[in-house]
């Protein structure tokens, strides 16, 4: 969203593009501020995602989505973005995100961008020219400014609860001083609401994705999906709002706008695919957004928001591909990103579930345990058809950073919640490369990251890792090879087997059974050839609990 002028660039294609790539793909997300630093200034950039590509290759990831890396205050990590055509200067430059795009195809991986389509930033120029404008001008049809309510204007328009807990409104002051209007931020204050029913909204935006689209990604992550079309007469939220009648979510008009984005990708060369972050309980209502005119994946976040337990993983499993079937969409599985408690601590605790209204200091968690758990669930999820989704360090077994000093939190989530919220940062924390002491080759030597390491992190560098068998980094390297090699893997079929209670198995084409124990008691392997890979050890040839295994059987 800049009104400056666009150099001409030639359409890139994917060289020897697969037009089917993402129905199976391995796709890792990297949160560019905490992936590595190249300049030495504590924060992640493009240069350090450069230099760690023959990483991310060796870990066999088909595709890196990457978290917004545009010009922002960086109010909420990036999703306020201010200029999508500018990258953030802590990054780099449009040039080396060009050059990384580059090099990343070269070696065999594509680029999923990220876009924030409900809000922009408060420092973004079409808000800024909003409020210079005053109360009435067109300028603020863009978004959706109000008066208050009472003689004085000085009530919120609704009583409509923020993302991040608190108000969604926030009242202006007026060129003259004087008290003015309100405007709709679902966010923070700094994140205000874009108005969809605007013609400048829509045709911005297919503008960005045709910008990079032409600078060779293939794909774009489209962020709170199910927001942005709001019922313009701003009711209150109902009690139990019917299918498609919530006010500011998951209102049925949003399908002709992914309709349009559709045309747009698919207007390219090669595969272009959207991929949707869309929280809905409805099941159906997810899929629907799954049509072949409409978008191509969405993010399957209940199978990481449910319990360890056989019976629930299987229901999310079964529910996701029976919703999936009838559009004819793939499947995707993930366990954790950016917003999400890492898996190794969430799976150690009593209730290994996750929801953001119950995220609190000081829940106790078995790291041991939820070790255990994580290498198992690795392997199950990797095993499932469709796409992977892997968020960076859960491959090195890192585990939520709980104790970050107060005086260093950041996300907004912490700061709206009074406090009663830990926030996110606990999952954002600098990755560790090597070395034995912090910053952990992320950063030079004598620099303290954005955010703080732990210093026990020295095991879990991925160079300590790299020479160890047995470490969580060796356990996906060995996983993603085998699901590369083996064609029923990825997207396809499933077809469970029958297994004791607490006990997932199945079969994925002819000779290959997974075989995940969540029950208290090892149990017997079926009759199998060889084990391909485990995500432990067994006990006398039993799988002990929190276990699974790949098994190559008869055809």
């Amino acid at each position: 969203m800049s009104s400056r002028p666009l150099r001409d660039v030639a359409p890139v294609v994917p060289p020897g593009d697969d037009p089917l790539w993402w129905r199976s793909a391995v796709i890792y997300q990297v949160y560019p501020r905490s992936f590595a630093d190249g300049n030495g200034d504590g924060t992640g950039d493009l240069a350090g995602v450069r230099a760690h590509l023959g990483y991310l290759r060796d870990l066999g990831v088909d595709a890196i989505w990457f978290t917004p890396w545009y010009s922002s205050p960086l109010a909420d990590g990036g999703y306020d973005v201010s200029d999508y055509r500018t990258i953030h200067p802590a990054f780099g430059t449009l040039d080396e995100a060009e050059a990384l795009i580059r090099e990343a195809l070269a070696l065999g991986i594509r680029t999923i961008v990220d876009v924030v389509p409900n809000h922009i930033s408060s420092a973004h120029a079409w808000f800024q020219e909003a409020l210079e404008a005053g109360p009435g001008s067109p300028a603020r049809d863009r978004f959706w400014f109000r008066p208050g309510t009472g003689p004085d204007g000085d009530g919120m328009p609704n009583h409509w609860i923020s993302n991040f807990s608190g108000d969604t409104w926030t009242r202006t002051t007026n060129p003259d001083g004087t008290p003015g209007d309100w405007y709709l931020h679902l966010f923070t204050p700094e994140q205000p609401d874009l108005n969809w029913n605007h013609p400048d909204v829509r045709k911005e935006h297919e503008d960005v994705l045709r910008f990079w689209f032409d600078r060779g990604v293939a794909g774009v992550r489209i962020d709170s999906a199910a927001l942005l079309v709001k019922d313009p007469t701003l009711p209150e939220v109902p009690e139990h709002p019917a299918p498609g009648e919530h006010p500011n979510t998951d209102r049925d008009e949003l399908h002709e706008i992914y309709r349009s984005w559709r045309r747009v990708a698919d207007s390219y060369p090669g595969a272009r695919i959207l991929v949707g972050e869309i929280w809905l309980p409805d099941i159906d209502r997810f899929a629907a957004y799954l049509r072949p005119d409409e978008l191509h994946t969405a993010f399957n976040f209940d199978f990481l928001a449910r319990q360890w337990d056989a019976a629930q993983l299987r229901e999310s499993i079964d529910s996701t591909l029976a919703a999936h079937a009838p559009v004819g969409a793939p499947s995707t599985w993930v366990l954790s990103n950016h917003d999400v408690t890492r898996p190794v601590t969430r799976y150690g605790r009593d209730d290994s579930s996750f929801a953001f209204l119950n995220k609190r200091f000081g829940v106790p968690t078995d790291l041991e345990l939820g070790t255990r758990r994580a290498r198992a669930a690795a392997l199950l999820t990797a095993a499932l058809p469709g796409s992977l989704y892997l968020y960076q360090g859960d491959e090195l077994g890192l585990a939520e950073v709980e104790d970050i000093p107060l005086d260093r939190i950041q996300d907004p989530m912490h700061f709206r919640s009074g406090g009663i919220d830990p926030g996110r940062d606990g999952c954002r924390v600098p990755l560790p490369w090597s070395g034995d002491h912090a910053p952990f080759g992320f950063t030079a030597d004598a620099v303290e990251p954005w955010l703080p390491q732990p210093a026990d992190w020295a095991a879990f560098t991925a160079e300590a890792q790299a020479q160890d068998p047995d470490s969580m980094l060796s356990l996906y390297r060995r996983a993603l090879a085998i699901r590369h090699e083996r064609v029923a893997l990825g997207d396809g079929s499933l077809e469970w087997l029958d297994a004791e209670p607490g006990v997932l198995a199945f079969s994925r084409g002819a000779g290959f059974v997974s075989i995940t124990n969540l029950g208290s008691e090892p149990v017997a392997l079926p009759q199998h050839r060889s084990i391909l890979l485990a995500s432990g050890p067994l006990q006398h040839g039993l799988l002990p609990s929190d276990t699974t295994a790949w098994l190559e059987v008869d055809s």
